[in-house]
């Protein structure tokens, strides 16, 4: 006597999960960025444990590893659907023409498109505090290691011979390497590019002691890059604070990303960005004018939340 309303009960729930189910399905991003110990994967996971906070689980977000920004983008001429990925705006423009790294010209290039700005590469040429180096001119003759492969490493190089410092032998091994080394006295320093506080310079501090290289404003002009201050404090040990150079980074897609996926992925960045920095410094110094930055046009999802949000535009980003 009850089957004829247990059919009943179950078609009436059949048909309420079918109407139910395309407005809760999950939607999923993959974000492409680092290298794992720096702090822009570090970055990445608490986006993504944002993300998942801000839309209640319906948007998750994977992180990966990378080896680079070059490899980021070269990836976003194949990767398909919900792919994100960071990258300094200047790589993005060398993509669309065609430049090296990304000789000859794919057309596939011309299809990405910017989701928000991320805290900027911050230089931190960082040193032993008992090796007697207070300048840059006092890297001369110093084993310094520099990462492989990285913008960090390139930089390093153009501002050693930018600044006119001869005879620094520069080590190309992993970043991962710089404090075990530093430690054990086979390197006298390194190079780093990434926000302030830089987990690796924490870390490379708490070990055996570092100072953090402050460039003066002539070096910083020469330099053409942004002038940044990484306020005294950051670091253990540092009382100054420190002058250095920055490079804008941000997040990016394609126009294979869904546009429902890009919309809520921007939301929850924005919205979640000051609860991050309660926790995570470098996310304070990221704001709605670093967009002009970003060098390629919003993705249509993004603008969308960016025109409700009444954020003024670039006309670039249109």
């Amino acid at each position: 006597m009850f089957r004829p309303f247990a059919r009943f009960a179950l078609s009436v729930a059949l048909a309420l999960g079918l109407a139910a189910g395309p407005a809760a399905a999950e939607i999923r991003i993959t974000y492409k960025s680092a290298k794992t110990g720096t702090s822009y994967y570090q970055m990445a996971v608490q986006l993504a444990e944002a993300v998942r906070a801000a839309t209640g689980g319906a948007v998750v977000v994977t992180v990966e590893e990378s080896q680079g920004s070059v490899q980021n983008v070269k990836e976003a001429a194949i990767r398909p659907g919900n792919y994100v990925f960071t990258s300094p705006p200047g790589l993005i423009r060398r993509a669309v023409e065609g430049e090296k790294p990304f000789a000859p010209r794919d057309p596939a290039f011309a299809e990405i498109r910017a989701l928000f700005p991320i805290p900027a590469l911050t230089m931190h040429f960082v040193v032993r505090a008992d090796r007697g180096v207070d300048d840059f001119a006092d890297l001369a003759g110093r084993r310094i290691l520099i990462g492989k492969g990285s913008f960090g490493a390139r930089e390093a190089r153009r501002l050693l011979e930018l600044f006119g410092v001869a005879g620094v032998e520069l080590v190309e091994a992993e970043l991962s390497n710089a404090v075990p080394a530093l430690r054990d006295g086979s390197i006298d320093g390194f190079v780093t590019a990434g926000s302030w506080p830089a987990p690796n310079v924490i870390e490379a501090a708490a070990a055996v002691g570092v100072r953090v290289l402050s460039m003066s404003d002539a070096q910083v002009a020469r330099t053409g890059r942004a002038r940044t201050v990484i306020p005294a404090g950051t670091y253990p040990g540092q009382s100054e604070p420190v002058v250095t150079t920055s490079l804008p980074v941000g997040a990016y897609t394609t126009t294979r990303m869904d546009a429902e996926a890009a919309y809520r992925l921007t939301r929850a960045y924005w919205e979640g960005k000051d609860r991050m920095a309660e926790t995570a410094p470098w996310w304070r110094s990221v704001t709605t004018a670093d967009l002009a930055t970003l060098g390629a046009p919003l993705h249509p999802g993004a603008r969308r939340w960016y025109e409700e949000a009444g954020v003024e535009l670039p006309a670039a980003l249109r």
